[in-house]
């Protein structure tokens, strides 16, 4: 009898991790950046979308290269301190690569770096976890934009529903989810199916550096230490 692929063994050791290599190609490509690029930002992120990303970056690749990863390996890249930093002034930025951040290298100006940054938002629906941004309630009575056959599916998400002569109908009030409060998986999947979308991926300006000077944009962060530095 032939052998079932399934039974085959894996190999863990074949497996492909990121490892030093990976870490001095980014290292090296930031320190490349340094040369190719007039200006550079910290920006951060919220609600990260991968092909959005993708998108926003292939509009600026012929003038600017973002970079995103660990941030102690970019701030290794960057400089931490005014005796190891890659340009004059340049570690300054290492200080603010801190949770969902990245580096933003480019030869445009300020002014329209600004513009595209703050105007840039897409909006799409919310994953498990994210908060509710309002509270969602369905009224008891028929559910006439999904059809008879979503019936036991709604069913798991925790709607109380059944069907009445081929229309799904809510038997009471439902609230699929509360504003503040976390989305569970469920409520996650229901807001999806009504196409109520409360995720908006974001992108922020923290702070820019160039040759000439240091700029902060983000209120409320402490520069003392970073000028002391």
């Amino acid at each position: 009898m032939p052998k079932s692929k399934r039974d085959r063994p894996v190999t863990l050791s074949k497996t492909k991790k990121k490892g030093k290599a990976h870490k001095e190609a980014i290292v090296s490509s930031i320190k490349k950046a340094l040369e190719d690029y007039s200006s550079v930002y910290v920006f951060t992120f919220e609600n990260m979308r991968n092909q959005r990303f993708k998108e926003f970056r292939e509009q600026m690749k012929s003038s600017s290269r973002f970079f995103l990863g660990a941030n102690k390996v970019m701030q290794f890249s960057l400089g931490r301190s005014a005796a190891d930093e890659g340009k004059p002034g340049i570690h300054k930025l290492s200080k603010f690569l801190q949770g969902d951040s990245g580096l933003f290298f480019t030869n445009l100006g300020r002014d329209e770096v600004q513009r595209l940054f703050e105007g840039y938002e897409e909006h799409d629906f919310a994953r498990t976890g994210a908060l509710a941004t309002e509270t969602v309630e369905l009224k008891e009575g028929p559910l006439e934009q999904f059809t008879h056959e979503m019936e036991p599916f709604l069913r798991k998400q925790g709607l109380p529903v059944r069907l009445n002569k081929g229309v799904i109908e809510l038997v009471s009030d439902f609230v699929v989810c509360e504003e503040g409060k976390h989305l569970s998986p469920e409520s996650a999947r229901t807001l999806r199916l009504l196409g109520i979308k409360m995720a908006t991926f974001r992108l922020h300006l923290v702070c820019r550096w160039s040759p000439d000077d240091f700029e902060v944009y983000r209120e409320g962060l402490d520069l003392s230490d970073i000028e002391s530095s």
